[in-house]
């Protein structure tokens, strides 16, 4: 863990880093988002709003994959960030996982970055 990390979860195929960045909490899930690993990603993004961090950045830069499950974990965030002001934020996403937000029609209702320095500047 590197000194601004505060917490992370490993399952296998996937594992999720956690730090605070300013107001945001910088969520980074590294591997393959799906079915089996979608409650190491719910888990942090749950916690943090349930400390009081409303904007929630989603560093996509070392997600390989996600699915429905990975994406419903998403949008049930964005639900809750909005409910208490704040948002998601997603940065830095590879192109297999752009495209399933793509066909979803999931990039319109998220606010999407190039980078997650983008994200944070925002």
């Amino acid at each position: 863990m590197d000194r601004q990390t505060v917490g992370s979860a490993h399952r296998g195929r996937l594992r999720v880093e956690v730090r605070q960045d300013g107001e945001s909490a910088v969520v980074t899930p590294v591997g393959e988002l799906d079915h089996h690993t979608a409650d190491l990603l719910r888990e942090p993004l749950e916690t943090c709003l349930g400390q009081g961090t409303s904007r929630l950045v989603v560093d996509c830069s070392r997600l390989e994959f996600c699915d429905s499950t990975g994406l419903n974990v998403l949008l049930g965030a964005r639900l809750k960030a909005e409910a208490a002001g704040g948002g998601v934020h997603l940065a830095g996403m590879l192109p297999v996982v752009a495209r399933v937000f793509e066909i979803t029609g999931a990039e319109a209702v998220f606010t999407v970055h190039p980078t997650l320095e983008d994200a944070l500047a925002d």
